[in-house]
């Protein structure tokens, strides 16, 4: 059974939320500002996390920022919750780790259907990894699938495993083209629209690793108006 952290200083809302997700069969832990949060997020380590972004002291975004920062709980799913709906906020949240975003006023369906979407990802390897060749490599980068290892002219990226299962799936694709929609579906686990700038940020996290200039990419580039490819290897 998922263990899900509802962390949010208003009390309506994680009733609301602990109700509905219970509904759905899940254990839920409370959490009403970040200290208890991170407490509670050491103790039981949740599959989880539901996190508002306008916390008393400790704000959401430091919570995830610490999160993303610890092995121990660098691969948990955060779906920020706030009232700040502009691109800005949401592109700002998801370049801090989050793995959805999500506004308020919300909808409790949608929301315990975004918890479900993340928790598959986090249970289905993209693209049936087992089925593949174990080493992938095109020109000089490699991935060690085993190992979940990322190198470029033999030294180390350091991914985080979204941003390695994207790599994968491209990489191990060269020249196909993936719209957003379907790399939402096949990295994150999404069968229902979502955000595709989710898609957009992590493309350009890891052009700042793995491109000579991420400005003027060579290798993950973009099909304008449809989506991502990588570039097909020199005959």
């Amino acid at each position: 059974m998922a263990r899900i952290l509802v962390i949010d200083d208003e009390e309506t809302i994680v009733e609301l939320i602990a109700f509905n997700l219970e509904k759905e069969g899940f254990i839920v832990d409370t959490a009403i500002d970040g200290q208890e949060a991170l407490i509670k997020i050491a103790a039981k380590k949740p599959d989880l996390i539901v996190l508002d972004w306008m916390l008393p002291g400790l704000d959401g975004l430091d919570i995830c920022r610490r999160i993303r920062h610890n092995p121990e709980t660098a691969d948990i799913p955060v779906i920020m919750l706030t009232a700040r709906g502009e691109e800005v906020d949401r592109i700002l949240g998801l370049e801090l780790g989050a793995s959805d975003y999500v506004t308020k006023p919300f909808s409790p369906r949608e929301l315990a259907a975004r918890v479900k979407a993340q928790l598959r990802s986090r249970q289905v390897k993209p693209v049936q990894l087992e089925e593949r060749h174990r080493i992938v490599r095109q020109g000089n980068v490699s991935l060690d699938l085993d190992r979940y290892l990322a190198q470029k002219d033999g030294k180390t990226l350091d991914l985080p495993p979204k941003e390695f299962e994207l790599l994968y799936l491209l990489i191990s694709h060269p020249g196909r083209v993936f719209r957003r929609e379907d790399i939402l579906n096949k990295v994150w686990g999404y069968d229902y629209p979502a955000d595709t700038r989710t898609v957009d940020v992590h493309i350009r996290y890891l052009r700042q690793k793995v491109e000579e200039d991420a400005h003027n990419p060579s290798l993950l580039l973009t099909v304008r108006g449809i989506g991502y490819k990588f570039k097909e290897p020199d005959r």
